[in-house]
């Protein structure tokens, strides 16, 4: 089953357009990826373009797989990558813990199988699916949690509290060394999920990967190692010094040239404003600066250059010599991490979310200014589960599944009507209607007679609707009493299937699946996700 997106909550216009409306973003975006006749001229384009570090990534990628046992299919792909006519399919996420919302593993998922589709469809290329780990960014909160359903059928949020203050900047994440607090997740871990034969496995795998001395990237790495190697993924961390190394000169550049990339950028998305929205706020100068164990983001002050919310000042000069002899204290921002990604890797496509869709349109002049081929955005997999219990009490209550798609009100209401055997709602909104009648006509009549009356009879029509809210309040509390079992089952199911008004996509660990039915549960999601759709796809398991 598919849902177009327009018909879901919460999705933006740009991004709606970019999907099925192309022309009206074409301005913004350049290539469409539906067109297939373009691809070519793309890849044409990005594999013609020279990238004399590729020998040296390559060196780099197989140094952070020291340790571990590749399969095939990944030394293959990573071989692949200096060799002519290798394309990328990229994309990255966050290191959320525990491998975060279930939308990492789609954005996985979907690259691996447009690898595979790529190939044969474009035989004279060779595609390598890349995962880039985004541990240069600091926002502590957007990988310290996740989201299950506990064992009384609530969604519950687990956060791994560090104990440093809420206000403390910790540099990048993926640095930051997990300590013994971690085992406090755990514990809350177990006894918030429910019992399964599976539990104690799944937790005391999750206890390898994320133990005290380790860092998030290390993790995150170690977890996505197992779960995709044999499908050939490449998991790359672009934070270690070497790789800053080969980006020297992207970040050259934009200290040098931020004017002009600023302006490009800014009048992009000033446009977007005028049609959509811009999803990011444009900074003037794309680039942070780690100092003293924190991540800064750098920002020009007259002919001079200071660290955001520090007194530190630098000089044009000072910087590119910081850069020149200590790249690895740079990092990019979310508008120049796509041009360090697609300098250093030749991408062909970015599998992205709606969020990145949307932001990607205030990135597209920054490959002109740093003479890049831009890749094809395309879009991720999305995805939501349906198991067969919650089919069966869907369906039982003569619901579908869109009916869920909205707020918990409304599908309650929905559910009501349903089960009842008279609806409320139009009998005491009909009488209403009649009460302001009887009054609207009484305050014509009376005028006549004692207009110094008008007011007191204004104040009992609205005492009189008064009384017929409260009374329809006590009904329909009464009317859901005798309807408690359905609306708890229905809440149940609404936990999951849409769990805080958002994507189970959005909100859910696979853990919570993993937990039920096996690690498996995975490859069984790889083979139903279908990645040519373009649609919301509900998945029956």
């Amino acid at each position: 089953m598919f849902i177009n997106f327009a018909d879901l909550p919460l999705h933006q216009n740009l991004f709606l357009d970019y999907l099925y409306e192309f022309e009206n973003t074409e301005r913004f975006y350049k290539i469409n990826f539906r067109d297939t006749e373009k691809y070519s001229d793309v890849f044409e384009n990005i594999v013609s373009q020279e990238r004399y570090h590729l020998a040296e990534l390559k060196r780099i990628i197989f140094e952070q797989y020291n340790g571990k046992q590749l399969s095939k299919q990944t030394q293959r792909n990573i071989e692949l990558l200096d060799e002519p006519n290798t394309i990328a399919v990229v994309t990255g996420q966050q290191l959320g813990i525990f491998g975060g919302p279930l939308y990492t593993f789609y954005k996985i998922v979907t690259a691996i199988k447009l690898c595979s589709h790529l190939k044969e469809e474009f035989v004279e290329y060779k595609f390598v699916p890349v995962f880039w780990m985004e541990g240069d960014d600091h926002d502590f909160d957007e990988v310290r949690s996740i989201k299950i359903i506990d064992n009384g059928n609530l969604l519950k949020n687990i956060n791994y509290e560090d104990g440093l203050d809420e206000e403390t900047n910790r540099g990048s994440v993926a640095n930051i060394k997990l300590n013994n607090n971690i085992y406090d997740l755990f514990n809350e871990l177990s006894e918030s999920l429910r019992d399964t034969e599976f539990k104690k496995d799944i937790i005391d795998q999750l206890k390898i990967y994320y133990q005290p001395g380790r860092s998030f990237h290390e993790a995150f790495s170690d977890l996505l190692f197992d779960l995709f190697d044999d499908a050939g993924l490449i998991i790359f961390n672009p934070t270690e010094p070497k790789v800053k190394k080969l980006l020297k000169p992207v970040f050259k550049k934009e200290i040098e040239d931020f004017r002009e990339h600023s302006e490009d950028v800014v009048k992009t998305s000033a446009e977007l404003e005028e049609y959509y929205h811009a999803q990011v706020k444009i900074k003037p100068i794309n680039i942070f600066l780690q100092e003293d164990e924190s991540r800064y983001l750098i920002e020009p002050v007259d002919e001079e250059f200071r660290l955001k919310g520090k007194r530190k000042k630098f000089s044009k000069d000072d910087l590119l010599r910081l850069l020149k002899e200590e790249p690895e204290r740079f990092s990019p921002n979310v508008i120049l991490r796509p041009i360090c990604q697609d300098f250093l890797f030749p991408t062909g496509m970015y599998v992205a979310g709606p969020g990145e869709i949307s932001y990607f349109a205030q990135v597209i002049p920054m490959y002109k200014e740093f003479n890049l081929q831009q890749p094809i955005v395309y879009p991720r997999s999305s995805v939501t589960i349906l198991e067969a219990q919650h089919k069966s009490i869907i369906e039982k209550n003569n619901l579908k599944v869109t009916d869920f798609f909205t707020e918990e009100d409304a599908l309650n209401e929905k559910i009501i009507n349903l089960l009842s055997d008279i609806n409320i709602e139009p009998i005491f909104d009909k009488s209403k209607k009649a009460a302001n009648d009887i009054f609207e006509q009484l305050k014509k009549e009376i005028e006549e007679v004692d207009p110094t009356l008008i007011d007191p009879v204004e104040k009992t029509r609205e005492r009189t609707i008064a009384n017929l809210d409260n009374l329809f309040n006590k009904a329909k509390n009464a009317r859901e009493r005798q309807h408690e079992t359905a609306l708890r089952q229905i809440e149940k199911v609404r936990s999951v299937i849409y769990p805080n008004n958002n994507l189970q996509e959005r909100e859910l660990s696979y853990i919570y699946f993993a937990n039920k039915y096996g690690t498996d549960i995975l490859k069984w999601i790889f083979d139903q996700i279908l990645i040519n759709k373009f649609e919301h796809q509900i998945i029956e398991l």
